[in-house]
């Protein structure tokens, strides 16, 4: 079976997925309400592919790693939500492209993956597009310009977590097979989830989303169908694709983030952006070249 329809369909959900977020932050929806749901809707799918082996064949192990990955995707959907609520999407997905830099090291370190010349042209590559994200300033200024905003700065602590998110999902993926630690991912996700909201329950009221509930359900449905292709299309991609190159591969997806971002909330700076996002995703392609 090839894996380049799960990439395809991991490339667009990505950015729904995302623009879904930011819509659902917009209209007062908090960001463990979201992650409640997704997680939630989720579970009541895959909990069918854990019953289907007993748990018992699980080794500690797998349920550590997957536990981890867990806890780091929650974590960074987080800081994730919470920065779109405060930026624009169209300069927030972009940055992502950071991430494959990001996990190279621990790639290199964990699963022996290899670094090369093409890594480091694919390094600048990255670099100079988050230059090109930003509006023309004085000399020296644009990348304090980009990294003094807060969502912004919540967005790169999103991308550390998640770039390690990834490391440990490709170490359970070597314990299961992908879709296995999809519906772990999920139940565990949720497990993490539930004292947090419950708690947020506790302390201000019984709902869950926003001030318009009705309205919100169908863009809530589609947030947990867009994560739920995106996770799952992840991670039949990592089973065939080292970390490095599999998180390259993402980055074209932020094409269609700055184009989502211009179209649905009128953001600002299109063909900077686009400029930038398109050098980004050419860097992640030599990326993917080093990891071949």
């Amino acid at each position: 079976m090839t894996v380049w329809p799960f990439l395809i369909v991991r490339v667009v959900s990505n950015p729904c997925s995302n623009a879904l977020q930011k819509w659902l932050a917009s209209q007062g929806v908090p960001s463990s309400a979201q992650l409640l749901l997704v997680h939630l809707g989720l579970s009541l799918v895959t909990l069918p592919l854990l019953l289907r082996d007993s748990l018992t064949i699980r080794t500690p192990e797998f349920w550590g790693w997957c536990g981890l990955s867990a806890t780091l995707a929650v974590g960074a959907n987080w800081l994730i939500i919470e920065a779109l609520r405060r930026y624009d999407l169209s300069l927030l997905g972009p940055i992502n492209a950071f991430k494959p830099v990001v996990s190279l090291f621990p790639g290199w370190v964990l699963l022996g993956e290899p670094l090369g010349l093409l890594a480091a042209s694919g390094i600048l590559l990255v670099l100079t597009g988050s230059l090109l994200l930003t509006p023309r300033t004085k000399p020296g200024q644009r990348s304090q310009a980009l990294l003094g905003d807060r969502g912004v700065q919540l967005r790169f602590l999103a991308l550390i977590l998640s770039a390690g998110e990834a490391v440990t999902l490709k170490r359970a993926i070597r314990l299961a097979d992908p879709l296995t630690v999809f519906a772990s991912w999920c139940l565990l996700g949720l497990l993490i989830l539930l004292p947090i909201t419950l708690r947020r329950l506790l302390r201000n009221g019984p709902s869950l989303m926003g001030p318009n509930p009705k309205r919100q359900s169908m863009a809530a449905l589609g947030l947990v169908t867009t994560t739920g292709l995106m996770q799952s299309c992840t991670l039949i991609t990592l089973a065939a694709f080292p970390v490095g190159a599999a998180l390259a591969l993402y980055q074209t997806s932020s094409i269609l983030t700055v184009l989502l971002g211009h179209a649905v909330f009128q953001e600002p700076h299109l063909h900077r952006r686009l400029g930038g996002a398109m050098v980004m995703a050419a860097g992640a392609a030599l990326l993917v070249l080093q990891a071949g």
